[in-house]
């Protein structure tokens, strides 16, 4: 039979249009041998790694411990091989179980089916050898293992993590449509801002992304708020190991740069309120009640983070008149600021009336979505809109585009 692994070759999962953001996080915390996958990032290290990967990590999903990789073309070549791992080194029958599996094979068409097979071959193992078999715990297991299958290959893995490392913990209370905290830190980190000037989300539903903002300015991992992670329930769990590790963490000075988010609704607001102080960062963002229409940013300028509605719930004229006065205000308001959008409606992004400097595509749930930067310029709009004539042929001048407004309007 198959033993466990002699050393650690590590697994993180992410969201699509994350994997290189991941990749320098996995870098910073020492991993070696890192691989950018899809939707995932190979590394190396020791149990230690394992262990911060879990509590550091801000745009992982889950960390998966990979113990046995084979070929299987049909669900008896999947129970046989499953079968030669020795599940006695990871858990015992008084241990509890649960499987969940990733498929995209010609040979297996459900991965509901993969995940049952599997589990019956670790059970029957048991059955066979002691008499007596583990139970299943969807919920709450004592280990939660992965199978994914990729055409004939496939790979079983130990899920270090347990609940989804998205799941932080402090947010009690939520809007109607929240942003997933692993892509809301992915999205602040891909605007490259790490605390060094203002941050703004003037439509912050629950808090979602001022919270990930002020752990990423206080240098604050996102893991400590967790009540257990996956790891701390198996065979081997180094308990003073982890603690050492959780007593490393330090916060960052004080900085003088504001966290600000605002939300029309009231209810929110309090969401957001109360879950800043799960997250014991309640001295470290300000949340007001305030329409966008009349807040005004810090001076000083930073970088602004929106994610406005989409569209699924709200009539399509009301949808574009939200994306212009989105627009509006900001070539009104926010000069001096990088503002990033989030969306996946296309059509109400054209009412923003700015031209993106940067486009990124994300996956919000199961939307694709795109983050674009613009680039709010001090100065008037006629000094930007001159610049712009020179890079524009005399041919064209007839109709520079929709992005270019009036004279006489103030300046992006």
């Amino acid at each position: 039979m198959k033993s466990g692994p002699e050393k650690y070759s590590l697994i993180a999962k992410t969201l699509q249009g994350l994997e290189n953001v991941l990749a320098d996080e996995v870098a910073l915390i020492g991993a070696e041998e890192i691989q950018v996958l899809r939707r995932a990032v190979k590394f190396c290290g020791g149990k230690e790694m394992m262990y911060k990967a879990n509590i550091h990590l801000r745009t992982a999903i889950k960390v998966l411990l990979p113990v046995y990789s084979f070929v299987a073309k049909n669900e008896d070549d999947l129970y046989r091989e499953v079968g030669q791992v020795d599940w006695s080194l990871y858990m015992d029958t008084s241990d509890t179980l649960a499987v969940d599996g990733v498929v995209s094979s010609p040979y297996f068409k459900h991965s509901l089916y993969v995940a049952l097979k599997t589990k019956d071959a670790i059970v029957d193992q048991f059955r066979k050898n002691r008499g007596i078999r583990p139970s299943v715990d969807p919920d709450n297991p004592s280990l939660k293992i992965n199978i994914h299958i990729s055409e004939d290959k496939c790979t079983i893995s130990l899920d270090s993590s347990g609940e989804p490392l998205y799941k932080r913990g402090y947010r009690k209370n939520r809007n109607i449509a929240p942003l997933n905290e692993v892509l809301a830190a992915g999205m602040i980190m891909l605007s490259g801002w790490n605390g060094n000037s203002n941050f703004v989300d003037p439509m912050c539903g629950s808090g979602t992304l001022p919270i990930e903002a002020a752990l990423i300015a206080y240098n604050i991992p996102p893991g400590i708020y967790r009540k257990e992670f996956g790891f701390e329930k198996w065979k081997d769990f180094d308990q003073e190991l982890f603690r050492d590790l959780l007593d490393e963490v330090n916060e960052k000075a004080v900085t003088s740069n504001l966290i600000t988010g605002t939300d029309i609704s009231g209810e929110y607001i309090k969401f957001a309120v109360s879950n800043a102080k799960n997250a014991m960062l309640s001295n470290k963002i300000i949340f007001n009640r305030q329409r966008m229409e009349d807040f005004v940013p810090p001076e000083g300028g930073g970088t602004v983070i929106i994610n406005p509605p989409y569209g699924e719930r709200m009539h399509r004229n009301n949808l574009g008149q939200l994306y212009s006065m989105i627009g509006e205000r900001l070539k009104h308001n926010y000069a001096g600021y990088d503002v990033w959008i989030l969306s996946s409606n296309a059509d109400a992004m054209k009412n923003i009336g700015l031209h993106p400097t940067k486009r990124i595509s994300l996956i919000n749930g199961d939307l694709e979505c795109k983050f674009m930067k613009f680039s709010i310029y001090q100065g008037t709009k006629k000094t930007y809109k001159s610049v712009n004539d020179k890079m524009v042929s005399s041919q064209d001048n007839r109709k520079i585009g929709e992005n270019i407004v009036k004279d006489n309007e103030p300046g992006l």
